[in-house]
């Protein structure tokens, strides 16, 4: 179980920095007009700094991969969640200065994830069929369709539609990552979990990518955390067998309620710090 903490955490820290410097290339990369554009996604990935952030998800996942099959879904989500943490300090060697009220949520994400970690006890994945693979599957096309449409929307709907749609998208990252039984080649070829984490994870960093360059980076975020941690928990409580130790209920709660709100208020650190312009003469 130490092990899954450790990677647990190592994919925040990863998706923390990931999340700065992907923020910065969105902003910056030109924009092709109005809905979801498939092509932004090659257009950031000409900026170093999003491929860097890019190679930082795939780090990211993998840990978050290796956590997913030693610790409940909660646990790892609420981690992911956490990741703003990072971004807050990250965003804090780049000169944004932290005040007491964001070291504190800071201190509350660490005392929320403590207690998480004190509640979770090591186990894998309940078996699963085919139907609930299908019903993974239905989940991406409905997502995709809401994604688009959500595009289209005005910009006080695009930005937080688009934001939720790419945190639950995240989610069916992590629900199809950990039913995947074996990470052995063939096994993993024949999985059609492999290629739902696949679709819904390209899904959910052009709807973020999307949302992020046109609208607000702190509401983007907020709602990416809420669509990526509570539903999967729920899913993986309700379905996947998650459970805390035995009389652990109630602190793992009030870890993953505390550890979620403050990583909620430290959302606007996603937010890329303008350049100031130097004044004219």
């Amino acid at each position: 179980m130490v092990w899954g903490l450790l990677c647990a955490l190592l994919s925040a820290v990863a998706y923390g920095i990931a999340s700065v410097l992907q923020a910065v290339a969105a902003k910056a990369a030109p924009d092709a007009g109005a809905g979801v554009d498939p092509r932004l996604l090659l257009r950031v990935l000409r900026q170093w700094k999003y491929v860097v952030g890019l190679g930082l998800d795939v780090l990211g996942f993998v840990a978050q991969l290796a956590a997913l099959h030693v610790l409940p879904l909660f646990v790892v989500q609420a981690t992911q969640a956490a990741s703003l943490a990072v971004t807050a300090v990250a965003v804090r060697v780049l000169g944004v200065r932290l005040g007491p009220r964001e070291w504190a949520a800071v201190a509350v994400v660490c005392a929320g994830l403590g207690l998480l970690g004190a509640s979770a006890q090591s186990e894998g994945s309940d078996p699963v069929g085919l139907g609930f693979r299908l019903a993974l599957a239905g989940a991406v096309v409905v997502l995709g369709l809401a994604g688009i449409a959500a595009g289209k929307a005005g910009r006080r709907v695009r930005t937080p539609a688009l934001g939720l749609i790419a945190g639950l998208s995240f989610g069916l990252v992590a629900v199809a990552g950990r039913i995947i039984p074996s990470f052995a080649p063939l096994d993993l070829l024949t999985d059609p979990a492999l290629y739902l984490v696949a679709v819904s994870g390209g899904m959910a960093m052009l709807f973020f990518a999307t949302a992020l360059q046109r609208g607000s980076v702190t509401t983007s975020t907020a709602m990416m955390v809420l669509g990526e941690t509570v539903l999967p928990s729920l899913v993986g409580i309700a379905l996947l067998g998650d459970s805390t130790r035995p009389g652990f209920a109630a602190v793992a709660v009030a870890g993953f309620v505390l550890a979620v709100t403050a990583a909620l208020a430290l959302a606007r650190f996603g937010e890329p710090t303008p350049i100031e312009q130097p004044a004219a003469r």
